[in-house]
């Protein structure tokens, strides 16, 4: 099968097509005719290496130590099940599915094979692959988060970093749960998220939100380069701060300051379920959950695409088609 594989840690230029051997499923396996891909930040985040020092050691030993122990990078994926292994029930082949491959990876090639317990739904008729493929990583951490604060309606809800694959569908879940949103992200991503639902928008390199006197019940800081002691003026003191990161590494990064009476703080990792992401499809299904693809790009020039993600400017997703 074709595979982009990345032989060593370093710049997008280490991804190199190559022909690998077909994964076969073991008993409890299904396996995947991978038809589109992403490429997330935490994508590049794990081809390049660039996590905290703090965390150089642990990611080493899972990800490995002198090059990429898991060569395939991609988190999710759409496609058609392929072969089921033996002992297996709740996928058949022709199955057309979307799914997460978690820390397995591997979404970036022509097939895949991951347990069946894993994040994997069946793909409703209503989307399309490359629609579909975008919904797992931004989708669960944005759910995941958001439901730790409990939004309310008529709440005032503040999202940093609102244009990336996880703020896009944490703007549209905030505002399903009847919130007051404001999205704050360049000036280029702006005007799509008005388009998906965002109350309001701010250009964080022209305006600094914590200078507006504007104080809110949530707020979701997904990139991680504010800290809490920064944004205490602007949440309410019974509000929450969450913090969640979509390159990985920078879970738990540059919180402090948090003084009695400032509200709650909740930092975590998503955790991926089969139940969440079948309840995310099913809102796409039904037109009350919009996808947003920024580019294209075959598989083939997957350099390209992670060049791009890293360039800041992605609105919403990149999908690989395969």
């Amino acid at each position: 099968m074709k595979a982009m594989v990345c032989t060593r840690y370093g710049t997008p230029d280490r991804l190199e097509l190559q022909e690998l051997e077909q994964p076969l499923p073991k008993a409890n396996e299904i396996s995947i005719k991978v038809l589109s891909s992403t490429v997330t930040a935490g994508d590049c985040e794990m081809r390049s290496f660039t996590f905290p020092l703090y965390l150089h050691l642990p990611m080493r030993l899972l990800f490995g130590v002198r090059k990429p122990r898991m060569k395939v990078l991609g988190q999710e994926f759409a496609g058609v099940v392929e072969a089921v292994g033996e002992s297996q029930k709740h996928f058949k082949k022709g199955d057309r599915v979307v799914g997460s491959t978690g820390m397995k990876l591997g979404a970036n090639a022509e097939y895949v094979c991951l347990p069946e317990r894993y994040a994997i739904v069946h793909m409703p008729k209503e989307l399309d692959y490359e629609q579909a493929a975008t919904i797992p990583t931004g989708g669960m951490n944005a759910l995941f988060f958001l439901r730790k604060a409990n939004i309310q309606a008529g709440q005032k809800v503040l999202i940093l970093g609102a244009g990336g694959s996880i703020g896009t569908i944490a703007v549209q879940l905030a505002k399903h749960a009847g919130a007051e949103v404001t999205a704050i992200d360049r000036q280029e991503k702006l005007d799509m998220l008005l388009s998906i639902g965002a109350d309001k928008v701010i250009d964080y390199e022209r305006e600094n939100f914590t200078a507006s006197g504007e104080t809110y019940d949530v707020i979701f800081d997904i990139v991680g380069k504010n800290t809490f002691s920064q944004a205490m003026g602007s949440l309410k003191p019974t509000g929450i701060y969450l913090i969640g990161n979509p390159s990985l590494g920078q879970v738990l990064r540059k919180f402090s300051g948090r003084k009695k009476g400032a509200g709650k703080v909740f930092v975590g990792v998503a955790d991926y379920k089969a139940g969440d992401l079948r309840y995310l499809v099913d809102l796409s299904a039904k037109g009350k959950l919009t996808t947003v693809i920024d580019r294209t790009f075959p598989l083939e020039e997957l350099a390209q695409a992670h060049h791009y993600v890293e360039s800041g400017m992605k609105k919403g997703n990149v999908v690989i088609v395969h």
